[in-house]
């Protein structure tokens, strides 16, 4: 977590210390996808968790109309009017306050001038949401200090329109919603589509969560993405003939899958389909394993996910493969998988504390051999979403 003292000094050498209103310190998580990957746009389930690390954003109240912006990450500061908000490409990392200023106005808040210092722990590029968290603390922060009521599910939904609208990201709801509304120990079955959801148990005891950064840039990423979701949507009009009424693969069982299969005539695409219903099965059967605190069954469902990736639905590579595969042969790994859109970023494991040194070292060792590239790795603890200090 943040030391709120050193930011604090930081943000008066910054801003000044003299004046009449207190600063105040708010703080966003990182998130990992610990299961159910590519089920989000297919009206599945996700099963995300907060991390205990994050952006934490210092704020304080001007009597202006002027909004300072500054991080301890990266020298662009500036200072502009918090009227005719637009985005600009120049003005980088800044755009994701901007745009949640900018989403408050839409809605009729009446944003007054701020100094603001943010100062991330995500490392920025590794897939573990730095963005979300950027725009769920501001946010959250904002409102708080404008004395609105701060709704955990709206700020969620008001950070995707921002990341959507203003930024031109369209990502799902899954990031902001785990910023949002992630709790200590507990991960969150979330169902995309409709935005239910639950906190689920989630103890590991004596195993810890380390994810595994490729450093691999993601080239293909958008296109791939798209492919995928325009072959997934195939599948669904193929199914029509025995389910009119579907719209979503996440819509049917896997028994119902099973029977329909036969209706896909590309094979490529059939192994779309059986992957995202397979997936929404595995997430399920997590929750059942889980709630009978059984680790070492969840970390097979994560190898499995992990397999479907690779084989079905074909989004893993040579950097995740060589990661995962080089894990689970390390002892006291109970499992391990690619997380995120794939073709790079992150693999999330699950290894016993006794092993995670080792875990690192070999698994470092083996990955650069292969790849020529040095990983990084983090060892996480899950945390709360986001909240004041």
């Amino acid at each position: 977590m943040a030391d709120v003292a050193a930011l604090t000094k930081t943000f008066e050498e910054l801003y000044g210390a003299e004046i009449a209103h207190p600063i105040r310190a708010f703080h966003a998580p990182g998130r990992v996808n610990l299961i159910g990957e590519h089920t989000d746009y297919n009206g599945g389930y996700v099963f995300p968790a907060a991390l205990t690390f994050g952006t934490a954003m210092l704020i304080r109240k001007r009597d202006d109309d002027q909004l300072g912006l500054a991080s301890t990450n990266f020298p662009l500061r500036k200072q502009i009017s918090i009227h005719g908000i637009e985005h600009r490409p120049e003005d980088d990392w800044m755009n994701y306050p901007k745009g949640i200023v900018r989403e408050l106005q839409n809605r009729g808040l009446q944003v007054g001038g701020y100094d603001i210092l943010y100062s991330g722990a995500i490392p920025n590029g590794s897939g573990l949401s730095s963005s979300a968290s950027i725009e769920v603390v501001t946010a959250y922060g904002l409102l708080t200090m404008e004395g609105r009521p701060a709704d955990t599910v709206e700020i969620a939904l008001l950070a995707q329109k921002t990341e959507n609208e203003f930024i031109g990201v369209k990502c799902g709801i899954m990031d902001q919603f785990a910023v949002a509304n992630g709790k200590k120990d507990h991960a969150i079955l979330l169902m995309c589509d409709t935005l239910e959801y639950r906190h689920v148990p989630f103890r590991t005891g004596e195993y810890k969560i380390v994810i595994g950064n490729t450093n691999k840039k993601r080239g293909l990423v958008d296109s791939a993405y798209n492919e995928r979701r325009a072959q997934c949507e195939q599948a669904v009009e193929d199914l029509k003939a025995e389910h009119p009424g579907l719209t979503l693969l996440g819509q049917l069982t896997l028994e119902q899958y099973n029977a329909s299969e036969r209706l896909i005539p590309d094979a490529v695409v059939r192994k779309r389909a059986r992957h995202v219903v397979e997936e929404i099965d595995r997430v399920l059967k997590s929750i059942e394993v889980l709630e009978r605190g059984d680790l070492a069954a969840f970390g097979q469902l994560m190898i499995g996910s992990h397999n479907s990736l690779r084989d079905l639905y074909e989004v893993t590579g040579l950097e995740l493969d060589t990661m995962v595969e080089a894990a689970l042969k390390v002892p006291g790994v109970l499992g391990s998988r690619m997380t995120g859109a794939g073709f790079g970023g992150c693999t999330v494991s699950l290894v016993h504390q006794d092993s995670v040194a080792r875990f690192i070292e070999e698994v470092g060792q083996v990955y650069t051999e292969k790849t020529g590239l040095t990983p990084d790795f983090y060892v996480c603890d899950i945390g709360d979403g986001v909240k004041e200090l």
